[in-house]
Order: C-alpha cells, then structure tokens, then sequence
C-alpha cells in the first residue's frame, strides 16, 4: 500500500546534455513512501537522467528537485540523499570499483559507520540473498556481466537504503536469476523507481507504469 509522504517530487524538470541537445522538457511526477513507478521509454528518452537528477549526478537546467522533504539544488544538499537512496547504474562497471566482491558490497556499510565486523557480516547476508554465497572473494573484473549486475544490487541493498533507484536491474541476466530479483524487490518495502525496456514486468511490479517521451512524463500515478 503507498504511504502519504512524498519522497521525491520532480517539478517542471528541463535538463540539455552539452551541445544543447534537449532531454526533459518539463517533466513532473512524485514518488511516495512505499511507492513503485516503473520508468519505459525509447533509448535516450531521458528515464536514466531523471535517475541521476534525484541523486545529484546531473543538474537541471531548471525546474525544482526535492527528495526527503527538502529543496536540492547544490552538491552539498545531496549528501544527505545518497545516504538514503540507492542508485544501480545501468552499467555495473561504474558502480564495481573494489578487487573483491566482499570489499564492494561491504565498501557501503562501512562508510555508513559500521564496524568492519558488521559491514561484512551485512555483505555476506546479501550476497547469500542474491544466490552469490561463495562469491566473497571472486575478483569483481572477472566476474560475468550478470554477476557484476547481481553484486551491484548486493552493494546497494547493503546500504538499507530508504529509496531504491533501479536502471535496468535484469540486464544481462539469465531468466533464473530475473526470477530470483523479482521475488527479492517484491519482499522488500522500500520505494522504487525503477527502469525497465520489459513493460510486462513493470506492469506485474509496479503500481504505475509511466512512460518518458518528448521531454516529459505520462500515465496514470496510483
């Protein structure tokens, strides 16, 4: 059931890349506690921007960002976000950075205030969640493309973050693990947004399922 506080509200949102190509041209919508909006839309329509603008990736060119209850508009006002929201990268190589998958998904925790302790002991109970029991020492760059995306999602639900920000969780996954992901986001009630070219699955694991197209957001918000 969706909550009645808003944790993220985008308002009249205009963002160009450099060179001046136009990408959100007035694009809204809210995000509420225990929400889940699915994200479609045709390469380069912009669902991946909208991800990094709620982070503080990307700067609007203008329009109003608030996450959390608050107004967001300079680096130092993020901080506090990205404690609190989880963000998986449609790439898995810009989120991987340590030599091991146990120094990645305990990389979070610890900067977080955990004891060295704790932070592996939370490491190793998502990795087990996810299938990935044994996997603690593996170097990350040798893993496969599906490994990297379900270590990934290891280091962001380390991080018991308030908001998840999904960009193509089931990218490079094989059906088996796709199954595994969907049973794990539906035991969990945090908000979501999340991206996804399946619509079918957006359908079955959303409550909304808006589309971004020509700069702005449409559908119907439960």
């Amino acid at each position: 059931m969706t909550g009645t506080r808003r944790l993220v509200s985008l308002r009249d949102i205009h963002f160009s890349h450099e060179g001046g190509r136009s990408v959100l041209a007035g694009a809204s919508f809210d995000l509420f506690d225990r929400q889940r909006i699915g994200l479609c839309g045709h390469v380069g329509s912009g669902k991946t921007t909208i991800l990094h603008i709620i982070m503080g990736l990307l700067r609007p060119d203008s329009g109003i960002v608030e996450v959390f209850g608050e107004r967001r508009e300079k680096e130092k006002d993020f901080r506090d976000v990205r404690g609190r929201a989880g963000l998986l990268f449609q790439d898995p190589d810009d989120q991987l950075f340590c030599p091991t998958v146990l120094e990645d998904t305990a990389f979070g925790p610890l900067n977080q205030g955990y004891s060295r302790e704790e932070a592996l002991e939370i490491s190793n109970s998502m990795l087990h969640l996810l299938g990935l029991g044994g996997f603690g020492e593996r170097i990350t760059h040798h893993l496969s493309g599906g490994e990297k995306r379900l270590v990934s999602l290891a280091t962001v639900l380390a991080m018991k973050p308030e908001v998840l920000l999904l960009d193509e969780p089931f990218s490079g996954l094989d059906p088996r693990s796709s199954e595994r992901i969907v049973e794990i986001l539906a035991g969990l009630s945090q908000a979501m947004i999340i991206v996804s070219h399946d619509r079918s699955f957006l359908e079955n694991a959303t409550e909304s399922s808006l589309v971004v197209s020509d700069g702005i957001i449409s559908g119907q918000q439960a």
